[in-house]
């Protein structure tokens, strides 16, 4: 029951954040289309880390759907999900190296960079046109460098988690 409570609270807070996303004006600093900085990635990996990937999933797949169907529609669904759910595969699979071979940052910057490749993927499926993969280099640097970005937040929420675990 606690871990119902609180993987609704991750979704919640994961559909926050894409909300809040938007009115990030990340187009002035970087003029390029289908560049986000992907603060819900924080949420999934933290599902991923300290709840499991079940838990990852749930709060994953329901996210891209409610952000779906509040700020987008059915292409942004298929966009969404397509990024998600190779963003998601790809940190389990990091994960498995956490630690060994694999820091946070490098599952981060992994899950962002599969995350843009599924979008062009998807984008070159719905329009049946190879020719959008040209636009992956770009969107692959990004992706490392938000991909980056969000991993120094989530490290940095991660040892808070734990100090704060430990003491309870």
């Amino acid at each position: 029951m606690k871990k119902i409570a609180l993987n609704g609270l991750l979704i919640s807070l994961a559909l926050v954040l894409s909300f809040m996303e938007r009115f990030i004006p990340l187009t002035l600093i970087i003029p390029l289309p289908g560049i986000k900085l992907g603060l819900a990635n924080i949420v999934t990996m933290f599902a991923l880390f300290f709840l499991g990937v079940p838990s990852a999933i749930t709060v994953t797949v329901i996210r891209c759907v409610l952000a779906s169907f509040m700020f987008g529609g059915m292409s942004s669904l298929l966009y969404s999900l397509s990024g998600a759910f190779l963003a998601l595969l790809v940190m389990i699979v990091l994960k498995l190296g956490y630690s060994k071979i694999f820091s946070i940052l490098g599952i981060s910057m992994g899950g962002a960079a599969a995350h843009n490749t599924g979008q062009i993927a998807m984008a070159s499926l719905m329009m049946k046109n190879l020719a959008v993969f040209a636009y992956l280099p770009v969107l692959l640097f990004a992706g490392l460098v938000t991909g980056l970005l969000t991993a120094m937040v989530s490290e940095n929420l991660f040892s808070i988690f734990e100090k704060t675990k430990l003491r309870s």
